[in-house]
């Protein structure tokens, strides 16, 4: 639904842009495709531009970047955007396809589910989830609908997507990992549902204290995570008893202050100059959610034999 979604905008905020160059000021089709391109490229550096102004607004103490630190981390952040949101989300069948669990032999790790955060769907772990194959994982995926939906609803799906992909699998429990709302999703799930099926939990760009940003953003969800609300308040108690990292960015563009990334009884790990959305493409992420789950199996298999 959210692929349909996005392309129908694409095609229509294109459709506006042509409209005004042809007949607004009898551009010829050339200039008109090029001038099209330009007004899709420049409404995301101004969203860019906004939330990163906003971030600065309520901002927290952070590390200093430097202007040629700072650059690369906008750039970053904006081909993260684009990248995103009119390539892979739009057109996830091109992309993501079925996902490829198998039954696992004895002493296989165990399976990866990621859950995807606000307004995106499961084809935004692309590119983390090919790092994750590549390293010799078994990744399952799920998409969270209604988009603006009550995260309390999107428990249910999780934890039928939790057994199917134990069935399949034939393993025990899973690890899951959760970007930006997803952490939000898997937390309500463990604290709803305990941690029989769940073995660690990594979170990426969490609010976990919530987000100035989701003051202005549609939805019930949003409004979840607003700072102070009391359905993250509840969250949080009682906190479930999980072997849990947070990856999260002092420089992050959408969770502000900052700071609300960090979770109270979980290890935190902070990873400097990165965009929020840029989290799913960053080598520095993958090789912080590969150390994550290496440690996480392996002390589940030695709790297993213990």
């Amino acid at each position: 639904m959210l692929a349909r979604a996005l392309r129908l905008t694409l095609i229509i905020e294109v459709a506006l842009y042509v409209a005004i160059a042809r007949y607004g000021f009898a551009a010829s089709p050339s200039a008109t495709a090029w001038l099209a391109l330009a007004g899709v490229l420049s409404l995301r550096a101004v969203l860019i531009t906004l939330t990163y102004g906003y971030a600065w607004a309520y901002r927290s103490p952070a590390p200093h970047l430097s202007m040629r630190q700072t650059l690369p981390m906008v750039l970053g952040e904006y081909a993260a955007m684009l990248l995103s949101f009119i390539v892979i989300l739009p057109f996830e069948r091109w992309w993501m396809g079925t996902d490829r669990l198998r039954a696992g032999a004895p002493g296989r790790r165990l399976p990866v589910l990621l859950v995807h955060g606000y307004f995106c769907s499961r084809a935004a772990w692309w590119w983390l989830r090919r790092r994750l194959e590549a390293a010799g994982w078994t990744v399952a995926t799920i998409s969270l609908e209604p988009i603006h939906g009550n995260i309390e609803d999107y428990v249910a799906p999780l934890a039928g997507r939790i057994d199917a992909v134990l069935a399949e699998t034939g393993a025990e429990r899973v690890l899951l990992a959760g970007h930006s709302m997803g952490g939000l999703v898997a937390r309500a799930y463990l604290q709803r549902c305990g941690n029989a099926r769940a073995a660690g939990l990594v979170t990426l760009g969490t609010p976990h204290q919530g987000s100035q940003l989701a003051s202005i953003g549609p939805g019930k969800n949003a409004r979840q995570m607003r700072p102070g609300n009391l359905w993250l308040q509840n969250l949080a108690n009682p906190a479930a008893v999980l072997d849990t990292l947070a990856i999260y960015s002092p420089h992050d563009n959408f969770v502000m202050p900052q700071s609300n990334s960090q979770l109270s009884g979980a290890a935190n790990y902070p990873i400097n100059g990165l965009g929020h959305l840029a989290m799913l493409y960053s080598p520095r992420v993958a090789q912080a959610l590969l150390s994550a789950f290496d440690r996480m199996d392996t002390r589940s298999r030695h709790a297993h034999r213990v």
